[in-house]
């Protein structure tokens, strides 16, 4: 297979594919790529995805600012191999059966992006290059590959199930813990709706169905979305012949 030409690339892709000898005019002190993404991360984990900066990176590893740029040349760039990063963990998907490896899949990709929810602040300005991005990408379209369908609706569907994983990780994040947090939910609605003007809430609301404490809303919510999602799947590829 012949190399691609490496003059060619994006920084961040030669750096995400370790084709740059990033670093080799660098200061002696064992400073590395690996420690600088693994604080960045320690500091968006922590503060948000706005409170990294090269500088905040810098200041964190107790090196000067210019230090950083022999090895990541932008915090575009380091912001690139951040996105590639957290996904360093892949999935594990049973085989044989489509369907239950989807679903782990998007169970792992949930996992991930929770880990470091400030992920869905970063900027999606294009499709993702990084090898760890790649690895998922292809057990996805593996647990794929008995099915009698074509091949660009394989990648549509698995784009599908990771841009739902993305929308309801989001809507965790920024609504429900947000409300769950903040207010009495149910105590409000108690209070402000009229029964004639909202039969149907009120019933709901008296029947508890926003208080099962029993229940942990964050994963039922994605759990019942998802297995609806895949009811859908599995309704299309059959019309389909693709079993």
């Amino acid at each position: 297979m012949k190399r691609p030409d490496v003059r060619v690339l994006p920084k961040s892709v030669k750096l995400l594919w370790n084709l740059d000898n990033a670093g080799t005019r660098g200061p002696k002190r064992g400073l590395s790529l690996e420690q600088i993404l693994d604080t960045a991360i320690a500091i968006a984990d922590a503060e948000g995805y706005g409170a990294l900066s090269m500088a905040r990176v810098a200041k964190e590893l107790g090196f000067t600012t210019m230090s950083l740029y022999r090895y990541v040349d932008s915090k575009d760039t380091l912001v690139e191999l951040l996105h590639d990063r957290i996904f360093d963990i892949h999935p594990e998907l049973p085989e044989g059966d489509w369907r239950a490896a989807l679903e782990a899949w998007a169970w792992a990709e949930f996992r991930a992006i929770r880990a470091h929810d400030w992920w869905l602040d970063i900027p999606t300005t294009s499709p993702p290059l990084g090898p760890n991005n790649m690895a998922w990408l292809e057990a996805g379209l593996t647990a794929m590959s008995g099915l009698n369908i074509p091949e660009p609706l394989k990648l549509q569907l698995l784009l599908n199930l990771s841009i739902y994983v993305m929308g309801r990780t989001r809507f965790l994040r920024d609504t429900i813990q947000q409300a769950k947090e903040d207010i009495d939910y149910s105590g409000i609605l108690g209070e402000v709706l009229d029964p004639e003007k909202f039969p149907a809430v009120t019933s709901a609301l008296s029947n508890r169905a926003f208080d099962d404490d029993d229940m942990h809303w964050e994963e039922a919510d994605f759990s019942f979305a998802l297995a609806r999602l895949l009811d859908g799947y599995q309704v299309f590829i059959d019309s389909l012949g693709g079993r």
